[in-house]
Formats: C-alpha cells, structure tokens, sequence
C-alpha cells in the first residue's frame, strides 16, 4: 500500500519497531489466561478441589482487560509526565514480576492469587498507552492511520498465545507458560531499552498534563464519541479473543475433537481449540494496520460504517442461527477482521482530532476500549449463565455495535466541517 511506501525516510524506523514488539508481547501476556484458563480451571481443581464457576471463570478472564483499561489512563497520564520510554519500561518490570511469581506458585496458586497475578497483566494491556503515542509522536497527520496501525498490530501477540500456549501447558503443565512469559518480556524490556527513543522537540514537544487537564478533555463530548467507538471495535477484539476458547469448547468440542484426531492426530481438544482461536483471532490482528490504510484513503468515518456494518450482520446470524462448526468458524473469522481494521480506523481519527494530546487520549480512548472488552467477556458469561448458550451475549453486541453506527451518522457532519478542515488527513 501506497500508506506504507511513504514512511520511507519518515520519522524513526527503529522506534517504531521497539514499539511493535514492546506491545505485540505485552498483548500476548495480557491475553495469556485466556487460553490457559481451561487448563487453569482443571488443575485448581486437580489441586485443591476448588471447581471454578461460570462467572468466576469470565470475571478472571475480565480482570486483566479491565485493570489495563484503567491502567491506561495512568500510563498515558506517564506517557506525557515523563515520557513513553521511562513509562514503558517500569511497566515492563511490574508485568515480568507477577509472571515469575505466578511461575513459582506453580500448581499451589490460589484463585484469589490468579485474581492479582491478573490485576498484574492489566500493565501488559495499559502498554497500549505508550506504544502508539510513541511510534506516532515521529510522524505526520497524513501517515497516522499506518503508523499506528503498525504499532497496534501488536494484537498479533494474541495469536501465538493460542496457538503455543496450550502445547506447552500440555507438555510441562500451565506454569511454563508463564517461565515462557517472563523471559520473553525479559529479552523484549533489554531489546527495547537500546530501540526505542522518545520523539526529541524538534518534532514532538511534550506538554505534561494535569489531573484538570484530563477533566477538560471528559469533557469533550468527541471524547466520548471516540470511547464508544473503540469500546465496539477494541473492545469487541479483545473481549472476543479472551472468551474466544471457553466459546469454542463449550460450543463446539466435539467438532474439534474429531478434526484434531483426523488431521492433526491430535488427542487434546484444548490444544485443538487453541489453534481455531488462533485462526479466528489472526484476522484482527493482522488487518490493524490495513483497516489504518483503508482510512488513509477514504476516510475514518466511511471505513467505520463498513466495518461496523460487517460486524452487526455476522453477530446477528451466529446469534439467530446454530452454524455449523465451519461456517461458525468463518464468521468468527470475518467479525474479528472486521473489528480489527475498524481499530486501525478509529485511530487514524484519533490523532487529527486530538493530535496535542494524544497521550492522554490514547490512555482514556484505550481505557474504554478495555471496558467494553470486560463487558462483553461477562456478557457472554452471563449468556452462558442464565441460557446454556451464547445467542442473548451475541445480540446484545450487535445492539451496541448499531448504537455505534448510529452515533457515527450524528457526529460526521460537525467533525468534517469543524476540526476536519485543517486536520491534516481524510475525515
């Protein structure tokens, strides 16, 4: 793509390569319970013979995804305090810490300790703060859709927990996954430490905000617009990819049970199950960065509507219809692509509206990204719940997904000819 070619001798190459990979395994170690929480579930109750609810399952799934949420807000507030390298690097320290502690814990954990190993994470998700603002302080209004989409195709870091996690927890229990986890984080904070640097004054000068410096941005009634937007788009990936292998088990076991023992001769359907996840997931990660150049081109607000629009049909028929096992898969496939490149969307807007205060605004927008990811995983806990099933979780997103729309169609007129006009890129 053309978005791609033009960063050529633009901004610092290096930079934005520390923050790809800074967040790609920060969002592999915030999403890791998801994955594991089958396995989880098993040997706590192998262990201690406590047997893991429904609800409890969903809300040690939502922990991770809210605490980052919330911890966005602080690391943004970090982002312009003190810059995105040192905000980086102690939230580096915090994630590495609960991975070797939950590692050495081992089998003897309780659900009370998995509660704050979770909390923990919520640092790997909040890395999400730090990572766009400091990949997109280098390059210009017309380039942010690419580069932060460059950045925020870390998503990808989902994926490879899918499709590993379960193979190692198979062969040396759960824990190691968490060894994994640590030394990775370990070799990412040391590559990260001689990568990155912050944007020097001459192209990007930090004006360190103050607690009345976020209550004027609240409000911002745009600030709210965008939060609900990204609640849809990030949230649904995220919640989405959290829930996405207890969905799959409790829908479809048997299905991936017969194809893992015909195709891959494989015995253990979690595994199974992993890499379906992974494949579903793929999507959204991957496209990130495609949905930014797509907005680059024609525009956040038109690309929005056909993202949207894609997601509300395919989570209407998989709520209404009982899908086959590979038609199901298909459209789990298409709504995380779609809500993948609506993230890359959103914040090619993001930028343009709010380019003096991107880090704070990355910090509160990704906050409410998180928050609809936690409501959606308890939703769909919930739905399990109270239906043994999963149809009332899919139509209540698609509902909220149509409340996005909507609010798209009141705000383009007043953004295009406001803001719009001297931003820099396509409205």
């Amino acid at each position: 793509m053309a978005g791609f070619k033009a960063l050529k001798g633009q901004g610092d190459a290096k930079t934005l390569f520390a923050a790809f990979l800074y967040f790609d395994f920060s969002f592999m170690v915030w999403t890791m319970l998801g994955p594991l929480s089958t396995e989880i579930a098993e040997s706590l109750h192998a262990a201690s013979g406590f047997l893991m609810s429904p609800s409890q399952k969903a809300t040690l799934l939502s922990v991770p995804i809210l605490a980052g949420a919330l911890l966005r807000i602080v690391l943004g507030f970090g982002v312009d305090k003190f810059g995105p390298k040192k905000t980086a690097l102690a939230a580096q320290t915090i994630v590495i810490s609960v991975l070797f502690y939950a590692f050495f814990r081992g089998e003897h954990i309780t659900y009370n300790e998995l509660l704050v190993v979770a909390l923990g994470l919520g640092f790997a998700g909040a890395s999400f703060a730090v990572a766009l603002p400091q990949a997109g302080q280098w390059y210009p209004p017309k380039l942010q859709g690419v580069v932060l989409g460059i950045a925020g195709a870390g998503n990808i870091g989902v994926v490879v927990d899918f499709l590993f996690a379960p193979k190692i927890a198979e062969i040396w229990g759960w824990q190691a996954v968490f060894l994994v986890g640590g030394a990775l984080s370990t070799l990412i904070f040391v590559m990260y430490l001689f990568l990155a640097k912050d944007a020097p004054k001459e192209v990007y000068t930090p004006r360190p905000k103050k607690v009345k410096d976020y209550l004027k941005l609240l409000r911002d009634k745009d600030t709210w617009w965008f939060g609900l937007f990204y609640a849809v788009s990030f949230g649904g990936f995220v919640g989405f990819a959290n829930y996405m292998k207890v969905y799959l088990m409790n829908t479809y076991q048997a299905d991936m049970s017969a194809f893992g023992l015909d195709v891959f001769n494989e015995s253990n359907v979690k595994v199974i199950a992993g890499y379906f996840g992974a494949l579903t997931i793929f999507a959204g990660a991957i496209l990130r960065p495609v949905g930014g150049g797509v907005a680059d081109k024609m525009g956040g607000v038109k690309s929005l509507y056909i993202f949207f629009g894609v997601v509300t049909i395919l989570a209407l028929i998989n709520a209404l219809i009982a899908l086959p096992f590979w038609i199901a898969i298909a459209v789990l496939f298409f709504i995380m692509a779609s809500l993948g490149m609506a993230n890359g969307a959103v914040f090619q807007l993001v930028p343009q509206r709010f380019g003096k205060d991107i880090g704070i605004m990355t910090g509160l927008i990704g906050a409410a990204g998180g928050i609809g990811g936690t409501v959606l995983v308890q939703t769909l806990g919930w739905s399990k719940g109270a239906f043994d099933g999963y149809s009332a979780g899919f139509m209540i997103f698609a509902g909220i997904v149509l409340v996005a729309i909507v609010g798209i169609s009141l705000v383009k007129t007043r953004w295009r000819t406001t803001w719009g006009v001297a931003a820099g890129g396509r409205i």
